[in-house]
């Protein structure tokens, strides 16, 4: 796909669609906080890039990977823009409310983010389903 904000869309749905494939049944409050913190983080990473890797080109082209596992996912997006040192960007400022400048912040926050600068520029996104603490046994049990 291209790396436009027009193809958003089309990787969320995707991811979306993965999501439902790290559980036997997706539903659920753990699954509902799993789903929507792995798209959070996708569709971040894929504004980053049309934003600032591809800076307002039309042309440029981006490869999604999803593999979905019994109990999380993985994904990897290419794309051939600008690369970037996610180490040099700074924390943003919380209590001052920015309205941008998030984006690596969530991704960092919901999944475990790897990145290496190159051609392919190559992120990878890694989630774990976490399950809800089981109650403990009670008298009996």
């Amino acid at each position: 796909m291209l790396g436009i904000l027009e193809h958003r869309d089309i990787v969320l749905r995707a991811v979306s669609a993965a999501c439902k494939l790290a559980m036997v049944q997706p539903s659920g409050p753990d699954w509902q906080e799993f789903q929507a913190q792995v798209v959070s983080a996708v569709s971040e990473a894929f504004n980053n890039l049309v934003l600032h890797g591809y800076r307002g080109r039309r042309d440029g082209r981006v490869d999604l990977v999803i593999r979905p596992s019994a109990g999380g996912i993985e994904i990897e997006v290419r794309d051939w823009g600008k690369g970037f040192d996610p180490k040099k960007v700074p924390l943003p400022e919380l209590e001052a409310m920015p309205e941008s400048g998030m984006g690596l912040f969530i991704m960092q926050s919901f999944m475990e983010m790897n990145y290496r600068k190159g051609r392919p520029n190559l992120l990878t996104l890694r989630k774990k389903i976490q399950p809800a603490t089981a109650p403990a046994p009670g008298p009996g049990r």
